[in-house]
Formats: structure tokens, C-alpha cells, sequence
């Protein structure tokens, strides 16, 4: 098992640059732009259909209106996250284009909302046909996107623009220098559509559909689920965070399958779509990539280790709101080759389950979007419409993952109990600490110089903020309020602040110092771009620092204070 390990961990580089494409980036950071309005939809399709599910019926203005909100959200996705795309991609070639040249973003996002609608909207009868305008039309928000961003980047870096005289306002020059740009992206898209009509005698947006149904449809079944199930898994067992790699590829599918399988349901119909974003977060992801929402009760309840009993009491919290960072990087599950793999099969085995469910119990699959760290039970009990049936669910993918885990735990656990006692013996013989007195390896930050950093702060510190950025704001939270809690024990003018990826562009100048999260490591390059602008240092962590420091206020105020100084 070992040299398996061995051998996939040779092919990192490959996959890391894999989670750095820009493309897949800007697809993923497009979606977490939008989400905003994702949720904001969801509250309200919640409150309109909910209550039919115990038998109460609204009143029809109040019914009518709260679908007016839904669909006046929901039913413009595709327009939000055709600018929003666009202006990830924008911003990641900006960053990398010769000093001295610029792309405006804001005319970027423009025009893909331009170019988007010139793919996506068919005239009728005097109107317009809005069905491609929400999750129907994601793939055209891409494709719009990809065409502006590089026309932009093109025109940008040849310098095709509208050359003012010197006396012309800067202002007013930058309107024409867009010009170019604006409308060879939307020309573009109109050429595409054209085109589409011509030969297929549909617009492009639907003609894109028909030919990506099969692979929504083979994305949708039992070997599809398990693929994408498993590829999530593989690469977080890397220490890669796989969603940001396996979601953008199927992104299009999973928003689009919540709408229709609401709309199945409203029509007295089964929701039948198995692959969602329910699916990803709480099927595919219970407790975490992985599947590890039981992993720390089976550490705390079966294992005699003094290190996983720690682990387990540590992270069973996190778990349960699916950040299962500390259970991955503390046990440690990455790159373990004890956890391989139950680490990869109870993903595919909840996919199958589920699948099985839909297809042969008829269980409804997820007809709403819940927020990511909703707890993965009541994500899926909710999620499905308050079925009965989906609490079954959640009890047979719980009981089959523990089982999945408990051979692997236990054979962990009997190796890291042998050298607990081999190392108490050792103590015993040199006089020094015995294994009740170890302190687990959960709680020891990994330090680069910790004498140094122990000293540090002893020093006249000056105000220091800090900005700790993963991918979903979950463990970086944790990192921030250890070192947020360890400044004031220590009464030191140190702060710090946790975002997600993709929020801190607009942020990154109010900070003196980036601490990055082991799940965003492949991204460092585009991070380190941003900062140096500004003159801002970025710091890489470890895993089990990382988790480590999370749970040492002391330990986490020294560590960022001796960085700042460094």
C-alpha cells in the first residue's frame, strides 16, 4: 500500500497544477460570487413549498409572490454567473499581464452579460423566451465568459484601442480604449449563435444542451456518481481539494438538476436527478470529503490511542458542519496509507446508495440548495423535501460508512498504540516524559524555528492584521479567532480575519500578512501575485500545523507575529 501511495503521490505536481487551471478557478470562484443569490433564492422556494409538504396551503398572492422572488433570482443564475466568471478569469490574466497593462474588469463582466444574452435568449412572439436566462444557460455563462476574458486579454496585450489625443480626460479615454474589446466579444457570441441557427436551426443555448445531455445523463449514473464520488476523494487524500477540481466540471449539471427536479415535483412527478449540489455536500462529502462525519466517534468510542481519542474529541464539532480539515491533516487521513482505502470507498458506496434510493425506493433527490455546512443529515432531509424516506437514507449511509472505516481505524489504532507504549518504555528509560504526559500529535503546531518563534512576541509588536484565506472560510475561521484570542490573552495589537478564496481581492490591501490554508496551496502563485502590489507577505502552512495552530492561541499569535517579522 505504501509504494500505491508512493506512486499517486509522484503525480501531485500534475494535479496541483491541474487545481491551479485558471479556467476551472474562475468557474468555481464564479459560482461562490453568485451563491449569495442562490441562497437568497432557496430561503424563499423553502418557504413557498415547505408547507405543503404538513399539508398547509399559502395564499395565493402571498404563494404568488414569493415565487415572483424565487424565480427573479434563481431564473437570472446564468446572467450573475457569466459576469461573475468573467470576472475571476479577467482578474487571473490580468495579474499576469506585462507591468504597465491593465484589463477593466468591470467591461469584462459587461460584456459577457452581453455576449451571454446574445446565446442564450430567443425572441417570441414580440418577447423574449427567459428559459435560458437561470441554470439552464450555465454553460453558455462559461462560454461567454472564456470569449470575453481572452478577447480582452488579446486586445490588451496587441494594443487594439482607440487611441485618444493627450488632451482627451483619462476618463473618458478609457471608454474608448474598451471599445475594441466590448464588441469583439459580443460579435463573437453573436457569430456563435448564428451559426448555430443556421446548421442546427435552434439557438445556441439550447443546441448546447441537446449535445451535452448524454453526458449529464452518464454523469447520472450509478458509475458516473461514483466517479465524480471518488475523483473528489482522490485528490483531497492528496492534500488537493478535490470539489475545486471535480465541481467545476460538472457544475452546469448539479445547478441545473435542482431546478428540474423542482419543477418534476411541482408536477406531481418524482425528482429524479441524483447528481446536485445536495449530492456533492452531504452524499458525496458526509461530514466532508471523504465521508468522515463518522471517523471521529469511531475514534472516540473504539479506539484506544491517546492521539486519535484526541483527534476525536477535537474535530467530531467541525465534522459534524462538514469542515473535516482537522480529522484529514491531525489523524492524519492525507496521504495515510491506512486510510486509502475507506477514504475513496465510502464516497462511491454513499453515491451508489443514493442512486438506489432514487432509482428503486423512489426517494426524491434534492429539489433545494442549502448551504454547504448545513449538518449532512438535515441537509439531506431537507434538502429532499422532508421526506421519511431520506431519513432512512441517512441512517443506512452512516451505518455502511462506519463499517467501511472501523477495519482501517482499528488496524490505525493498534499501530499507533504499539508505538505509544514503545515510546513510554523509551521515557521510562531516559528518564523523561511518559506517554500520559505526550502531549498528541494534534496539539504540537509544526514550527520552522520555534525557539525564535517563541521569543517573538516578547519583542515591541506592532499592530498586525491578518488575513487567513481557505476555501470555504470554514477551518480559516478557526485559525482566525485562535489567533484573534491568543492577541488578546497576550495583549498584543494583533488581528485577524478569515475569508474564503475569491473574496479577498477587493480586501487584500488592509492587511500586512496572508496566512494560507493547506487546501489552497495550489494557488499560491496567484495569491503571492496579488500581495506583492501591495508589499504583503504570504505565508504556506502545513497540514498538521495548520490544524494544530487552530487549536493553540498562543502558539497561533507567535506563529503569525514571528512570520510578520521574518
Amino acid at each position: 500500500m505504501n509504494a500505491i501511495i508512493g506512486f499517486i503521490e509522484k503525480g501531485k505536481p500534475f494535479f496541483n497544477k491541474l487545481a491551479g487551471n485558471a479556467y476551472l478557478q474562475a468557474i468555481r470562484d464564479g459560482f461562490l460570487a453568485a451563491m449569495p443569490a442562490i441562497l437568497f433564492s432557496s430561503i424563499f422556494i423553502l418557504c413557498a413549498a415547505l408547507p405543503e409538504v404538513f399539508g398547509v396551503t399559502l395564499p395565493a398572492e402571498l404563494s404568488s409572490w414569493l415565487w415572483r422572488v424565487y424565480n427573479l433570482s434563481m431564473g437570472i443564475v446564468g446572467i450573475l454567473v457569466a459576469a461573475t466568471t468573467a470576472r475571476a478569469l479577467g482578474e487571473s490574466f490580468s495579474r499576469k499581464l506585462p507591468k504597465g497593462m491593465t484589463m477593466n474588469v468591470v467591461s469584462v463582466m459587461l460584456a459577457s452579460i452581453s455576449g451571454y444574452l446574445m446565446l442564450a435568449v430567443t425572441e417570441i412572439d414580440g418577447g423574449i423566451d427567459v428559459t435560458y436566462l437561470g441554470t439552464k444557460g450555465l454553460l453558455c455563462s462559461f462560454i461567454a465568459a472564456f470569449i470575453t476574458a481572452n478577447m480582452y486579454k488579446f486586445c490588451t496585450l496587441k494594443n487594439i484601442t482607440i487611441k485618444m489625443p493627450p488632451e482627451v480626460p483619462g476618463v473618458i479615454s478609457n471608454v474608448f480604449k474598451n471599445v475594441f474589446p466590448f464588441s469583439f466579444s459580443v460579435l463573437c457570441c453573436v457569430a456563435i449563435d448564428f451559426i448555430s441557427t443556421q446548421f442546427f436551426g435552434v439557438r445556441f443555448a439550447e443546441s448546447l444542451i441537446t449535445l451535452f445531455s448524454p453526458l449529464f445523463s452518464a454523469a447520472d449514473s450509478y458509475f458516473g456518481l461514483g466517479l465524480i464520488a471518488g475523483a473528489m476523494a482522490f485528490f483531497w487524500f492528496l492534500g488537493i481539494h478535490g470539489p475545486s477540481i471535480v465541481e467545476p466540471a460538472v457544475a452546469a449539471a448539479i445547478y441545473a438538476n435542482v431546478e428540474a427536479n423542482l419543477m418534476l415535483v411541482q408536477n406531481g412527478e418524482q425528482a429524479s436527478h441524483a447528481l446536485t449540489v445536495g449530492f456533492n455536500n452531504f452524499i458525496a462529502c458526509l461530514g466532508g470529503t471523504g465521508c468522515t462525519l463518522v471517523v471521529p466517534f469511531l475514534f472516540m468510542w473504539l479506539c484506544k490511542s491517546k492521539q486519535l481519542k484526541a483527534v476525536g474529541k477535537a474535530s467530531f464539532i467541525p465534522v459534524i458542519f462538514n469542515v473535516n480539515e482537522p480529522v484529514l491533516f491531525a489523524a492524519p487521513i492525507v496521504l495515510n496509507p491506512y486510510f486509502f482505502v475507506p477514504f475513496l470507498l465510502a464516497p462511491i458506496a454513499n453515491a451508489v446508495l443514493f442512486k438506489f434510493f432514487i432509482d428503486v425506493l423512489s426517494m426524491n433527490s434534492f429539489i433545494y440548495v442549502l448551504p454547504w455546512a448545513t449538518p449532512a443529515p438535515v441537509g439531506l432531509f431537507l434538502g429532499t423535501g422532508m421526506a421519511p424516506m431520506a431519513l432512512l437514507c441517512s441512517v443506512v449511509l452512516i451505518a455502511v460508512d462506519a463499517l467501511i472505516y472501523i477495519p482501517f481505524v482499528k488496524a490505525y489504532d493498534s499501530t499507533l498504540v504499539q508505538e505509544e507504549a514503545e515510546k513510554a518504555v523509551q521515557g521510562d528509560v531516559d528518564g523523561g516524559q511518559t506517554a500520559d504526559t505526550e502531549p498528541a500529535a494534534i496539539m504540537v503546531p509544526e514550527k520552522a524555528e520555534p525557539a525564535e518563534a517563541a521569543t517573538a512576541p516578547a519583542e515591541e509588536t506592532k499592530p498586525l492584521s491578518v488575513l487567513v484565506l481557505c476555501v470555504g472560510a470554514g477551518t480559516s475561521a478557526m485559525f482566525a479567532n485562535a489567533v484573534n484570542k491568543g492577541a488578546e490573552e497576550k495583549h498584543l495589537p494583533v488581528t485577524a480575519r478569515a475569508e474564503a478564496f475569491g473574496a479577498h481581492t477587493d480586501i487584500l490591501d488592509e492587511f500586512q500578512l496572508v496566512v494560507l490554508s493547506p487546501q489552497v496551496q495550489s494557488r499560491y502563485d496567484e495569491i503571492k501575485a496579488d500581495a506583492d502590489r501591495y508589499g504583503i507577505k504570504v505565508v504556506k502552512t502545513k497540514g498538521a500545523q495548520y490544524i494544530g495552530l487552530t487549536k493553540d492561541p498562543e502558539g497561533a499569535v507567535d506563529f503569525v507575529v514571528s512570520e510578520s517579522k521574518e
